[in-house]
């Protein structure tokens, strides 16, 4: 997929340097809100979630080290915004969908791969970085099939391009 680098107003907001605020980011990309705005409200469903064992960063008055995405407070928030949760893969069910062309549905999608968040128009990546991996490849056997436009032949059999990193769900407006 085709890769636009942006901090998603993140510098014109005053912020410097890294930070791990891949949810803002792809939430201001997307909804078109001022990244401010939008970390504002990230930082404050952080800071009234409960610590536990797992959500060690919860309990502080921040967005730029992660955000619990699973919580009900965050996706309270994204409906609040307009945006439906659709989820790409169930347990033991494998990956179906990659960040790779032609997998994800057009439009305006907020994209969760693992341990990120990234904004995807039309099928173009907008991010701070790259966050595609290397390809993988399924290998079946040769039966004289047609081959698709991510399909090829070799001595292995009928080889199918299936992307990199896999797609756990997007929120998009319907």
């Amino acid at each position: 997929m085709k890769v636009i680098i942006t901090d998603g107003g993140r510098a014109a907001a005053g912020y410097q340097g890294k930070a791990g605020d891949c949810v803002a980011r792809s939430i201001a990309i997307i909804s078109g809100r001022p990244y401010q705005e939008v970390y504002t409200a990230l930082a404050h469903i952080m800071a009234t979630m409960p610590k536990t064992k797992r959500r060690k960063k919860a309990g502080v008055q921040s967005a730029a080290n992660g955000v619990y995405t699973k919580s009900k407070l965050f996706k309270d928030y994204m409906a609040s915004l307009g945006f439906v949760w659709t989820p790409t893969m169930q347990i033991g069910s494998g990956c179906k969908v990659h960040l790779a062309d032609g997998e994800l549905p057009p439009g305006r999608l907020i994209v969760s791969v693992s341990k990120h968040y990234t904004a995807v128009i039309d099928g173009v990546i907008h991010d701070a970085h790259d966050p595609q991996r290397a390809d993988s490849f399924w290998f079946e056997p040769d039966r004289g099939q047609e081959l698709k436009p991510n399909q090829g032949r070799n001595r292995n059999g009928v080889w199918t391009k299936i992307g990199g990193r896999c797609v756990y769900g997007y929120w998009r407006k319907p």
